[in-house]
């Protein structure tokens, strides 16, 4: 299983943080001048998308007809389907980690200004969005 941010994570001087894989375990690689951190990604992304869910919620009518419109399928199934992953966070999310995202996805988020944000420890600092500021506690 890759890391679901792949590409999208940084330190806090700004340096894209590269992956590897052990044991069939991806990790997102921090060089500490020199000294590699392995984090887990499993950890660091699922953390990260429980950020972005917690900040979905509440607005689940407006993000549904957005991503419809994303996709460009505005039709009562794929409505359908959206909100039933926006009730059920737990078990999309799970699905995200298994899967990923695809590869355009990612370049797409970057290209958008998406990026997360990690201290040279591996804990996150925070999540800058496109037409958000903030941090994530």
């Amino acid at each position: 299983m890759a890391a679901v941010f792949e590409g999208l994570v940084f330190t806090e001087e700004g340096q894209p943080l590269s992956t590897t894989s052990v044991g069939g375990e991806s990790f997102y690689v921090i060089d500490d001048h020199g000294f590699l951190h392995h984090l887990r990604a499993r950890e660091l992304d699922g953390e990260i998308l429980q950020g972005l869910w917690g900040e979905l919620k509440g607005h689940e009518q407006e993000v549904t007809e957005q991503a419809m419109k994303m996709l460009g399928q505005e039709d009562l199934f794929t409505k359908a389907v959206l909100q039933r992953n926006l009730e059920n966070p737990e078990a999309y999310l799970d699905q995200v980690m298994e899967q990923g995202l695809p590869e355009q996805a990612r370049l797409w988020m970057g290209m958008m200004g998406f990026r997360v944000v990690v201290n040279y420890r591996g804990e996150l600092v925070r999540i800058e969005q496109p037409g958000r500021s903030g941090e994530e506690e």
